[in-house]
């Protein structure tokens, strides 16, 4: 990770994932009160949060990777997100902790995403359009869609407690659907402020294969004064575009799925097991660090085009999982088959989707699509291998 360009791969990797990237059941008798902190949320203008994300990773040797995220968000119902975040990454080795400082802000009125990089006097821009950029608002854990998220899951109440001082009354899901199913196994808690029934802690825990991941959301400031200066990117004359220039995100659709599923299937020769957010956050990684495996030092006028090239090649990565997300929230009843479907099984139904109240939408293993009726999918998921 000396190489700047390969510093900057691995920038633009996690830039993209942070930026792109996270089912109506009822609930128990509790979930009027929670409704409630949905709509007493909705009421705020403008509130600040502290968030704090450890990871941990497959060890290296005897000692694990653990990457440490620690962030300040500021959000306005009008201006949109503001977050600064300082990420350490713990490896073994000589290199040991890389911090990274990154400043995000989500801007709904012009509809883009700008992130700033200090330490590489860099700044990545993303285009958004609305379902994207709402999108981007439940990866980057917004309160208001957290909330929305366990409404929309099996959870149940934790009775009273108190958190400093505070009277707050607990709730709690662990339902895989969460966030459509992207953060692997959860167990997502809230405590909510039984006076003001505003949030006072989240609390999540996400497991997927070898990956841990520990958020906690804290410190809330409800109803502050902002100002919009406090939403425009001040990007100084002597920083540089992260990728030549701003970059449009993939539109959330069946294409884009089926361009990311071709990209696995090339580097790897089989789809991802799974649409989870670790899987396809390890690919990009894979992919930055296969960008200057060769050993090949760009030149300085020659990197910003290779990272131009990178971006445009990871966006579709994350866009299959914004794009199965999507689908579960908006109830289309989406299922992957990646486990046991490969390129060969050009017959097998990889993904589908529900387009109808008798209809499917279906990609195959060999990533051609077709419309079909209830009655065929059923008997063509029937035919799946078994795992």
């Amino acid at each position: 990770m000396k190489s700047p360009f390969a510093k900057l791969a691995i920038a633009a990797a996690v830039v993209i994932a942070s930026v792109m990237g996270l089912l109506l059941w009822t609930g128990t008798q509790s979930s009027v009160a929670l409704a409630d902190v949905l709509t007493r949320l909705q009421q705020v203008n403008a509130y600040m949060y502290q968030m704090s994300i450890l990871t941990t990773g497959p060890s290296v040797g005897d000692t694990p990777v653990e990457h440490e995220a620690r962030a300040t968000a500021l959000i306005s119902q009008e201006l949109g997100m503001k977050m600064t975040m300082e990420m350490d990454t713990r490896v073994p080795g000589p290199d040991g902790a890389e911090p990274m400082l990154q400043e995000t802000y989500m801007l709904p009125r012009q509809k883009k995403a700008v992130t700033l990089m200090p330490g590489q006097k860099k700044y990545m821009q993303i285009d958004l359009d609305d379902a994207a950029f709402e999108e981007r608002l439940k990866e980057n854990r917004d309160p208001r869609t957290m909330v929305r998220q366990i409404l929309d899951c099996q959870y149940t109440g934790l009775g009273r407690s108190t958190i400093n001082g505070v009277e707050v009354e607990g709730f709690q899901t662990t339902d895989p659907n969460y966030l459509g199913g992207m953060m692997g196994e959860v167990d997502v808690k809230i405590w909510v402020d039984v006076k003001t029934q505003l949030p006072v802690l989240f609390e999540m825990d996400a497991q997927t294969a070898e990956i841990l991941s520990h958020t906690v959301i804290h410190d809330f400031r409800w109803d502050v004064v902002v100002d919009a200066s406090e939403f425009e990117p001040v990007i100084p004359d002597d920083y540089t575009t992260l990728g030549g220039g701003p970059l449009q995100m993939p539109a959330m659709n069946e294409q884009t799925a089926i361009q990311g599923l071709r990209l696995f299937a090339e580097l790897g020769g089989r789809y991802p097991e799974k649409l989870d957010m670790v899987t396809l956050m390890s690919v990009m990684k894979d992919l930055a660090k296969r960008s200057v495996a060769d050993g090949h030092q760009p030149e300085k006028e020659d990197m910003d085009e290779r990272i131009k090239e990178l971006t445009k090649t990871l966006a579709p990565v994350m866009g299959i999982g914004s794009f199965y997300m999507s689908l579960s929230q908006d109830q289309k009843h989406p299922a992957y088959y990646g486990a046991v479907v490969t390129p060969q099984d050009a017959d097998q139904v990889l993904m589908r989707w529900q387009v109808s109240e008798t209809e499917y939408r279906v990609i195959f293993g060999s990533l051609h699509v077709e419309t079909v009726s209830a009655e065929v999918l059923a008997e063509l998921e029937k035919a799946l291998p078994r795992p």
